[in-house]
């Protein structure tokens, strides 16, 4: 079945020669037809361009029509960095921090990752599994259409590997694109507690070869932070995930800078994520490396803590991503239309930089530049179709407001 959206009033971010990413000033251009169509076909892009150019239906049988009636159509968001499996909420936390606890101090007190550790291990696979299909489901009515997803709530060798099956049947039955990481270096357990050692080794010997005997992660990540995971503990695990194949996606400089910029890009980091603060040694280990900066401004937004200095990389020529950071403590939406707009309104982002950093930069973040992130022919069919809008730049700027009207995932409409 071929499926044809016409009177499209503005395509965006399309490519004739595909690339991996837009870096520097070139986040700036972005590539758009106006009055334009898009054909699909077993879930692929088959051909796109303005409407003078369309040949028209062969086969009215075999053919669906979508007109988007001057709606806009851009590719589906990909969301390379969240935790969208947990077991429960934990807004008794928000409200901490409105008394004025820091994220540290609730940390500290037993709150935090610990807490949504302590949930998940006494939740079956079957509830965890109902509930990331449901967070699963929601993101994608909000236009993301691929999705990164980490352990890192279970911290025992089995609770760690229940996550990641869940990621793995979640990938089975959702029609999104998914990737799993594995984080069972997320936090110490308190079990754990003046014994840091012990608990890497386990990490290291145990969780570590039983994740890739069943396949269960592509990437892997570790929380590199003072009172988490330090410098040595970073470069310990990724030299031992390099065995298996495992392939860095890091938090580092969320709350201070310790050297995990570094000790990621050495290890052939695919991206570094958070990146709250940064220095120039940061940025300059950055430039001339394959290794994407991934920012989190809805996590800035929630904690009240600084955002990434876009503007500072973009200009030092360095690619951005944008990213959510879904999860239960301190990013609680997984809406990439609300991380575009704060990619403007706070990281001073133009529309065209935050479209490109929220498409084809977190398709690369995700490792899969080569088929999503971009309107190309021989890319998957994941796009959305927007109301009318006056322009591209409408749809960061009306934060709050729904302009989707239509979801495409694997090119078939999923909310009808």
């Amino acid at each position: 079945m071929k499926t044809v959206i016409k009177n499209i009033s503005e395509l965006i971010q399309v490519e004739e020669t595909t690339k991996k990413w837009v870096a520097g000033s070139d986040m700036a251009q972005l590539q758009t037809i106006k009055d334009a169509f898009v054909e699909m076909e077993g879930g692929i892009i088959t051909a796109f361009g303005s409407m003078d150019e369309w040949s028209g239906i062969d086969n009215w049988n075999n053919t669906e029509i979508i007109d988007a009636d001057d709606g806009m159509v851009f590719p589906s968001y990909c969301d390379s960095h969240t935790h969208l499996v947990f077991a429960a909420s934990r807004e008794n936390e928000f409200v901490d921090r409105i008394k004025g606890l820091s994220y540290e101090e609730i940390a500290k007190k037993g709150g935090g990752i610990l807490n949504s550790a302590l949930k998940l291990q006494n939740t079956s696979e079957e509830e965890l599994l109902a509930g990331a299909l449901q967070r699963a489901n929601e993101i994608m009515m909000m236009g993301t259409g691929a999705v990164e997803i980490k352990s890192g709530y279970g911290l025992t060798v089995n609770d760690e590997l229940k996550m990641l099956r869940v990621i793995k049947k979640l990938k089975e039955i959702s029609p999104l694109t998914i990737k799993a990481t594995f984080l069972g270096a997320h936090a110490l357990p308190q079990e754990y507690k003046g014994n840091k050692e012990a608990y890497m080794d386990l990490v290291i010997n145990e969780m570590l070869p039983q994740v890739r005997e069943e396949g269960l992660a592509e990437y892997i990540d570790i929380f590199c932070e003072d009172g988490y995971f330090d410098l040595a503990d970073t470069e310990r695990l990724l030299a031992a995930a390099s065995q298996y194949n495992l392939i860095p996606k890091t938090h580092v400089n969320q709350f201070n800078i310790i050297g995990g910029v570094q000790a990621s890009v050495k290890y052939g980091a695919l991206s570094v994520d958070h990146l709250e603060v940064m220095n120039d040694a940061d940025i300059e280990a950055l430039q001339e490396t394959d290794c994407m900066p991934t920012l989190l401004p809805s996590c800035s937004f929630f904690l009240g803590i600084p955002y990434g200095p876009a503007r500072k990389m973009i200009q030092a020529g360095l690619p951005v991503a944008l990213a959510s950071d879904y999860n239960p403590g301190s990013t609680p939406s997984g809406n990439m239309n609300f991380v575009a707009s704060l990619g403007c309104i706070q990281l001073k982002m133009t529309p065209e930089e935050v479209i490109n950093a929220t498409t084809i930069n977190t398709a690369y973040a995700l490792g899969a530049s080569d088929e999503l992130g971009s309107i190309a022919i021989g890319k998957k069919a994941n796009l959305f179709i927007t109301k009318p809008m006056p322009s591209y730049a409408y749809l960061p700027y009306a934060f709050g407001h729904n302009q989707i009207e239509t979801i495409i995932v694997n090119g078939k409409i999923q909310n009808k």
